[in-house]
Parts: C-alpha cells; structure tokens; sequence
C-alpha cells in the first residue's frame, strides 16, 4: 500500500503546482507533457513487467520498480528545465509500471479468493485518499515552501516501503534459465507507445487526419501486428496469445478497458463543467470528482460479498448497470438549472459500479491461473485498464470540444462579435463575463452541450462493458493452491489456458 500510494499521489499532487512549476521553469506549451509523459511510460511498460515479475519473482521486479520511481522524483526535485522534467516524470513513469503490475499481483499472491475483495478495498482506499489530499498537499508545498518538495517527499515514504517489502516480503521462486522475449517486449512497447502518443498528441498538438497523425498511428499498427505474430511462436511471451482464447481472460480485459474510458470522462471534464457552469471554486470542482474516490473504495471493499454470492460475472454486469444509472442520472442532471449536488451523487454512484468492475477485472484473472501465470495475467488487465483512461482522454475531449464548436458556430448573429473564436478562450471569457448576461448564458450553454455529448458517450461505453461483461462465463475453473510460497505449475488445457483443479466459489 505504501508502495502503490507514491504512484496513487504523484499526478494528484503534481497537478496543483504546475502554475508554479511553469513560473520557474518557464515551457507552458511543453506542460501538459508532465503528465502525458508519466502515463505513456507507466502504461507501456506494464505488461513487460508484469511478465518479469513471472519469471523472476515478484520482490526483485518491485524493488527495482520503486528505487526507479524514487529516482525519478529526486531527478524532478532537480529539473532545471520544461524537457528535463519531462524526462525524469518519464522515468518516474517507468518505475510506476512495475509498482501497478507487482502490487496488484501480490495482492492474488498472498491472499485467498474471499480476501481478495477486502484487499482490493485497502488498495482502492490509497487511490482516494490520494485524490482527496493529494492536491491540498501539492498546493500547499507549492505555495509555502517549493514545488520541488511535491516530488522530495516521495523519497521518505519510498524508504519505509523499500524497507517493509525487503524485510517481510517472502516467496519462493524457482531458479531456471529463462529466454527472455526481447523482440516481442520491444514491438509491444513501439506498438503501445506510438498508440498512445498519437492519443495524447491528436488533436492538440496536429489535427487528426493530419499526415502526422496518420504516420504514429499506421506505426501502432504495424508494430502490433509484428508483436502478434512474434508472440505467436516465442517461447516465453510477454502478452501470450492465450490470453486472449479464455472468455474468462478476454472478458476481463476488455471490461478494464472499458473502466478506463468510464474513468477518464468525468476525471478531464467535471471540473471545468463545475468552475464554468455551476460557478464553484477550483477547489470545490475538485471536491465534486473526489465522490468518486469515495464510492470507489467502499465498492471494493464490499465487492467479496457480491462476487463470492453471486459470482464475478453477474457482479460485472452490476457495476455496469449501475455506471449506466450514473452515467443517464448525470446526463438528466446537465438539463435546466443543475445544482452541485447532482454531480456529486453522479460520480459517487459511478464510482460504486467503478468499484465493483475493478475488483473483478482483476481478481477473476488472477483466480483462473497459477503463481507463474499471475504477474503476466494481472499486468495484461492493467494495461487494458491504463490504455482504456488514454483513449478516453483522447476520445471524450474531441467530443467535448466539437460540441461547443458546433455551438459557437451555430451563435447568433448578435453575439458573433463577443464570442470567443478559439474554444481554448472559452474559460477567459467566461471569467470575464461573470453573471448572466447574453454571452455568459450562452457560453455555459455551449459548456453544458459538450458535457451532456460526453455523457451519452459514456453510456454508449457503460453499454459495452455490459456487454463485454456478459463473455465471462457463469463457472470457471480456478487454479488451486497458486500462491507465491507454494508455486504450482499450471496445467495447460487444449486452448493455452489453466484449468485449475478445483472450482472455487469465484467459479460461480
């Protein structure tokens, strides 16, 4: 937990120094890079060591992981420009890949199918205390002392969890000679990395159907179909082709997918639906997306009671059901004179339904298979997950921004003059026209359009991951006795899959 919480905090607590950040090292254009940088490395180097920490075990990977991210933050402490902060958030990024993958896998290591909900729930619980008091510590290290202690504080806490993990962390490993499968690690990474970096540039830094655009995404492609034919015949995959053939796996993989894009919606857009429209404060638009850091935990946390009664796939289907309530409940709210408590209950009960699908994403993956399955399994779901809040970010932010294109455009004549040309230039004239006259009115009119376009996007993914829900099958076989102190070999079913021994109440 204090392993997972340096990476839980570091974007939560980064985001309020950055005015800050740029009055001392200048590069506002470059800003943004901050965090993209630090989520394009974290997320394509997931499964890479989800699958090391398979053939090596699980401590060495996490330690090595955490003395990066640390790092990372003692060489951000030291930034001395925009581009070398860039670099070392990407290496920080680095570490807190295996940090996701080996802390998650752990989690299936140690503990037995009826725990592993109320572990999640403590796992959940660091993400939303770090979205509650991330940015209030952040803000005030920024403001009081410096914003280079917003990254020097990781450094103590890294310490006690390095010592933790080294003293009482144990597992047994199998020592054998490994073949490493470097060419389908490296086309996986081109293949993730040029992904998300045409995500994150599109549409910002070039139009979509720029020639730019067209180049970093036709390398995506290329790259993942090398990586798909190289994982075919490699002796020790990184993404192994058999994930993809268990409907247990699949299904999970796409529903992390899925609660990656449910997350990113409200997390980019609310705040700025808050601040422009319901005219609330910066940090009380904060304190509206941090319901979801609430409902979330508490989901966790009783998700064990759902899925050990009524199975992981029935309680999937729960959480996307309740998401699409939340998610139409939002959509109603964006109607006529919304007040600030109907986003709050929104996010908080899609924070509920969020809860329930991530425990399952992860826990019924990781019940399917054995010790020397689990690392590679778990960082699989994560990587589906990370990429899912990439292309969410992407896809919801173009539909925001075309709806209020299309509304600018569609002004009146009589207010042509006044509106801003530039959809960047909306919130400045909304702060400038304060009150309700004609421009202001119809400004947070175009605001409300883009969020009310983002929510119907939303319910389309709640939709599918209803659906995609619906592939985990009813029963499964689980693996049995596959902890990191009695590692068992797995039995290799017809498809490339582990059939357990014995069917465990999560079969259900």
């Amino acid at each position: 937990m204090m392993a997972m919480a340096l990476s839980a905090m570091d974007n939560t607590i980064v985001s309020t120094a950055i005015p800050q950040v740029v009055r001392d090292l200048g590069g506002f254009s470059l800003f943004s890079w901050v965090f993209s940088g630090y989520l394009l490395t974290q997320t394509v180097s997931i499964p890479v060591y989800g699958k090391l920490a398979d053939l090596w075990g699980r401590k060495p990977i996490l330690i090595a992981g955490t003395i990066i991210f640390l790092a990372g933050s003692a060489l951000s402490a030291a930034a001395w420009s925009m581009v070398s902060l860039i670099g070392f958030r990407a290496l920080q990024g680095l570490g807190a890949g295996s940090i996701m993958a080996t802390v998650n896998t752990l989690a299936g290591d140690m503990y037995d199918l009826e725990e592993r909900g109320r572990v999640q729930g403590y796992l959940s619980s660091v993400w939303g205390i770090s979205a509650v008091f991330g940015p209030t510590l952040g803000g005030s290290l920024a403001q009081y002392v410096s914003w280079r202690w917003i990254f020097l504080i990781n450094l103590p806490l890294g310490a006690v969890a390095l010592t933790l993990i080294s003293k009482f962390l144990r597992e047994k490993v199998t020592r054998r000679r490994h073949r490493i499968d470097v060419a389908g690690a490296t086309t996986v990474l081109i293949a993730a990395g040029a992904l998300i970096f045409g995500l994150l540039q599109g549409g910002t830094a070039w139009p979509w159907l720029s020639p730019q655009s067209i180049a970093v995404f036709a390398v995506a492609a290329v790259a993942a179909v090398a990586a798909a034919l190289i994982e075919q015949r490699a002796a020790e995959p990184i993404v192994p082709p058999w994930f993809w053939r268990r409907r247990v796996l699949t299904g999970s993989g796409l529903a992390a997918l899925g609660l990656g894009l449910l997350v990113m919606g409200p997390s980019t857009l609310l705040p700025t639906y808050g601040q422009a429209v319901l005219g609330l404060g910066a940090v009380a638009a904060g304190a509206v997306l941090a319901a979801m850091s609430v409902g979330w935990p508490v989901a966790s946390a009783v998700s064990a009671r759902f899925f050990l009664r009524i199975g992981f796939r029935d309680t999937e289907i729960v959480g996307a059901a309740v998401c699409l309530a939340a998610v139409a409940f939002g959509w109603l709210a964006t109607i006529g004179q919304p007040t600030v408590w109907e986003p709050v209950v929104s996010t908080l009960v899609l924070g509920f339904g969020l809860g329930l699908i991530s425990v399952c994403t992860v826990v019924a993956p990781q019940s399917t298979v054995s010790w020397e399955q689990r690392g590679v399994v778990t960082g699989t779901v994560m990587f589906c997950r990370y990429l899912g809040q990439s292309l969410g970010a992407a896809v919801f932010g173009a539909i925001f921004n075309a709806a209020i294109s299309g509304k600018l455009a569609a002004a009146p004549a009589s207010l042509r003059g006044e509106l801003p040309h530039q959809i960047g230039n909306v919130g400045n004239v909304l702060g400038l026209t304060r009150g309700n006259g004609p421009v202001a009115v119809y400004l947070r009119d175009a605001v409300s359009l883009g969020i009310r376009h983002v929510y119907l996007g939303l319910a389309v993914v709640a939709l599918g991951t209803l659906a995609v829900a619906m592939v985990v099958p009813r029963r499964f076989s689980t693996a049995a006795g596959a902890t990191a102190d009695a590692p068992v070999a797995p039995q290799q079913d017809a498809a490339g899959g582990t059939d357990g021994a014995a069917a465990g109440p999560g079969g259900r």
